[in-house]
C-alpha cells in the first residue's frame, strides 16, 4: 500500500487493489478463471491494477515504462523475495483489459462467493483516509481484525485511499454480531485518528449513521436533525438514516434474524463444498446475496426464463430466495411443495447461472433436489416416466420406429396423446431412426478415444455418431464406443432421469458409466461425446452423484467432440468458402466449451465463422 502514493504521481486513470482472497475466489469462478490466469503472475498477496488513458497507444506505452521504472526504484522485482517480490505485468490487449475491468467491478460478488459460514460483511468498507496514511491505516485495521479472531477482504480504490474492506463474520451467531460492533467502534476511532471519513464513497445508511456524532461532532449532527425535521416533520422519508438511527447491531434489521434457522433435512446430491443443513445445501442456497446479476437482459445467457417473463419469481435470485424460505420453514410443504415446484418449472437447467452468477449459484443442480423431493412425495406421472425412462424403452421403440413416428403424421393422434403424455399437440416429436447406432459399429482394439453414444444421437440421429467415428478414424485414431461389458443395456448419462428427479436411478447409471470407462481412463484414454448436455454431465452431476476419485478422473478425461478435435494438431480439413453461423449450446457456454468449437471451425480453410450472440 505504501507504493500507491508514489504511483499516483504518474497521473493514472485509476489504481485499484485486488487482494489474494479475491484472486483465489476468482480462480474458482468459471466466468473469471481464464481472465485471472491471463494476467496474474504467481500467487501475490495483493495486486494494484493501474490504468492509464493518455489518448494514444504510444503515450500509454510510455507511461507503462515509467511505471516499471518507478516500481523498480521502490525495490519491487519478480526476482525479489518476500514482500518485495513482484513487478509490472503489462496488458495492452483491449479484450483482456475489458475482462479485467469486469472482474474488478465484480469484486463484491467475487468476495461473497466464499464457501463458508462466515462471509465478508459490509460495515467499515467505505472508510477513506489520506493517501500518505493508507499503509499505516491498513496495518492498523489488519491488527484490529486479528485481535478479534478474523481476517478481512480488501479491494477497490487504492488511489483515493478508499478500500472496500470487509471482515469475515457469521452474522447468524451472537458472538460475531458482538464482534462486528467492536470492530466498527475501533475502526472508526482509527479513521478519526487519521482525519479520514467513515463513509468515503457510498451512503451512510443504518450501518454508519449511528456513528455520525463521533465523526462530525454533536453540533453538526444537530444541524442534520434540524434540516431533516424541517423537510420531513413526520419522519416518512428514509427513516433511521443519517439522523435518529437505530443501533447498527439490532438483529431485527438483519437478513437472517435471531429466529432464523434451517433444520436438518435429507438431500440426494453431494453439497459438502458448502456449510449448513442438508449436507451443505443450505450454504449453497444462501450463496445468493441478491446482487441481481441474473436480471440482466443483454449479454451472456442468464437467465433465459426471466428474459421471457420478466417475473422476479423466474429469475435465479427469486428461485434462491424461495428455496431459502422452503428450507427454513417459511413455506408450507418445503422443498416438495407445489409452490416450490411452480417456482422451478420455468428453469430450463441451462447451467448459465453456474457460470455467470458472480457467487456461483447453480440453480440447475438445486432444481434436481426440488424434483427429487417432489418425486419422493408424489411419485411420477405418465408424462414424467416417458421422459425419465426414455433410454430404457428406446431400444424397443426403435424396432417399431414407423409406428412411433405416426404420431407426428396423424393430426388427431397428437390431440389424443396430449393429455396423458403432457406433450403439446402443436409440437413435433423427434423422429425415431429405424437404424439406430450400435456399439459394435466402432470397437477398435486398444482404442485411443472412447466415444460415448448418448441416447438422442443413438436413436434419433445416429448419422451423427457414425460421422463422428469416421472423423476420428480419419485423424488416424483408434475408436471404441464406451459400453457396459456386464450388461446388454446401453450406457446412459442419466440426464433424463435427473430431469424428472429420479436421482437414485441416475446415480446407478452414473456408476455404470464410471465402471465401464474406468480402465480406459486409467490408461489416459479421453472420453468424447457429441451432445453437450449429456457428455458434460460427466464433469458436473457425476461428481455430485458419485463423489470420489473415480468420478473426478472421468470428469478430467471428458471432452466434447469439438474440444477433443481442437487439441489435435494436424487435421486434414477441406476448404469451405461459405459463412458458418454457430449457435452455442447453453451447456457449452456454461463450461466454456464454445471457444474450442469456434477455434476448430476457424481452422477450416476459407471458413467465415460467426457466433450467434443469443442464449
Amino acid at each position: 500500500m505504501e507504493a500507491t502514493q508514489h504511483i499516483v504521481t504518474l497521473n493514472p486513470q485509476a489504481v485499484e487493489l485486488v487482494d489474494d482472497t479475491m484472486i483465489a475466489l476468482g480462480r474458482e469462478i468459471p466466468l473469471f478463471r481464464k481472465t485471472i490466469n491471463a494476467f496474474v503472475e504467481g500467487n501475490p498477496e495483493a495486486l494494484l491494477l493501474v490504468e492509464f488513458a493518455e489518448g494514444s497507444g504510444e503515450a500509454n506505452a510510455a507511461k507503462l515504462v515509467e511505471l516499471s521504472q518507478l516500481m523498480g526504484d521502490l525495490g519491487f522485482a519478480f526476482s525479489g523475495a518476500g514482500n518485495r517480490w513482484g513487478g509490472v505485468v503489462t496488458v495492452t490487449d483491449n479484450s483482456l483489459q475489458n475482462a479485467i475491468a469486469e472482474y474488478r467491478k465484480s469484486g463484491l460478488n467475487v468476495m461473497m462467493s466464499m464457501k463458508e459460514a462466515g462471509k465478508p460483511i459490509s460495515f467499515v468498507e467505505d472508510c477513506a483516509v489520506p493517501l500518505p496514511d493508507l499503509a499505516d491505516y491498513t496495518a492498523g485495521l489488519t491488527e484490529i481484525f486479528a485481535q478479534h479472531g478474523t481476517r478481512g477482504t480488501w479491494y477497490a480504490h487504492a488511489s483515493v485511499g478508499c478500500l472496500h474492506v470487509r471482515p469475515v463474520l457469521n452474522m447468524r451467531q451472537d458472538k460475531d454480531v458482538r464482534t462486528m460492533r467492536a470492530i466498527a467502534e475501533e475502526t472508526f476511532d482509527l479513521v478519526k485518528k487519521y482525519k479520514g471519513s467513515h463513509s468515503g464513497e457510498h451512503d451512510d445508511g443504518i450501518v454508519r449513521s449511528e456513528f455520525h456524532e463521533k465523526m462530525f461532532g454533536q453540533r453538526i449532527v444537530s444541524a442534520f436533525e434540524q434540516i431533516k425535521n424541517r423537510f420531513d416533520p413526520n419522519g416518512v422519508m428514509n427513516p433511521g438514516k443519517i439522523v435518529n438511527a437505530p443501533a447498527m447491531d439490532d438483529r431485527r434489521l438483519f437478513r437472517y434474524g435471531q429466529d432464523y434457522s434451517v433444520p436438518e433435512f435429507e438431500t440426494t446430491l453431494d453439497w459438502s463444498a458448502w456449510p449448513g443443513s442438508g449436507g451443505g445445501f443450505q450454504g449453497a442456497v444462501e450463496m445468493c446475496n441478491n446482487n441481481g446479476a441474473c436480471r440482466k437482459l443483454k449479454g451472456g445467457v442468464m437467465c433465459p426464463s426471466f428474459r421471457a417473463t420478466r417475473n422476479e419469481r423466474d429469475v435465479t435470485r427469486g428461485r434462491a430466495n424461495t428455496l431459502r424460505f422452503a428450507i427454513s420453514g417459511q413455506m408450507p410443504g418445503g422443498l416438495s411443495s407445489d409452490a416450490m415446484l411452480d417456482t422451478m418449472k420455468y428453469c430450463v437447467s441451462c447451467k448459465a447461472c453456474a457460470r455467470e452468477c458472480p457467487t456461483g449459484v447453480d440453480m440447475a443442480r438445486m432444481k434436481i433436489e426440488v424434483l427429487s423431493a417432489k418425486r419422493k412425495k408424489d411419485g411420477l406421472t405418465l408424462a414424467d416416466k416417458l421422459i425419465a425412462y426414455l433410454p430404457r424403452y428406446a431400444p424397443i421403440a426403435a424396432k417399431v420406429a414407423w409406428l412411433m413416428n405416426l404420431r407426428n403424421k396423424i393430426g388427431p393422434s397428437r390431440k389424443l396423446l396430449e393429455g396423458p403424455t403432457g406433450i403439446s399437440a402443436r409440437s413435433d416429436l423427434p423422429v425415431w431412426s429405424s437404424a439406430p447406432f450400435r456399439d459394435a459399429e466402432a470397437q477398435d482394439n486398444d482404442p485411443q478415444v472412447l466415444l460415448f453414444a448418448d441416447v438422442f444421437n443413438r436413436y434419433f440421429e445416429p448419422e451423427n455418431l457414425r460421422a463422428a467415428v469416421r472423423v476420428l478414424r480419419a485423424t488416424g485414431l483408434r475408436v471404441a464406443v464406451a459400453r457396459d461389458k456386464r450388461s446388454d443395456r446401453d450406457l446412459d448419462c442419466g440426464r433424463t432421469l435427473l430431469a424428472m428427479g429420479c436421482v437414485d436411478e441416475a446415480r446407478h447409471e452414473a456408476q455404470r458409466v464410471i465402471d465401464a470407462t474406468q480402465e480406459a481412463v486409467a490408461k489416459g484414454v479421453p472420453v468424447v461425446g457429441l451432445e453437450p448436455s449429456s457428455i458434460l454431465t460427466f464433469r458436473d452431476e457425476f461428481t455430485g452423484l458419485c463423489p470420489g476419485s473415480e468420478a473426478d478422473s472421468l470428469s478430467d478425461a471428458t471432452h466434447t467432440f469439438e474440444e477433443f478435435l481442437a487439441n489435435q494438431p494436424d487435421l486434414p480439413l477441406k476448404p469451405f468458402d461459405r459463412p458458418i453461423y454457430v449457435h452455442g449450446h447453453c451447456h457449452q457456454k456454461a463450461y466454456d466449451a464454445v471457444t474450442p468449437m469456434l477455434d476448430l471451425l476457424k481452422r477450416i480453410p476459407g471458413a467465415q465463422v460467426h457466433m450467434i450472440e443469443s442464449g
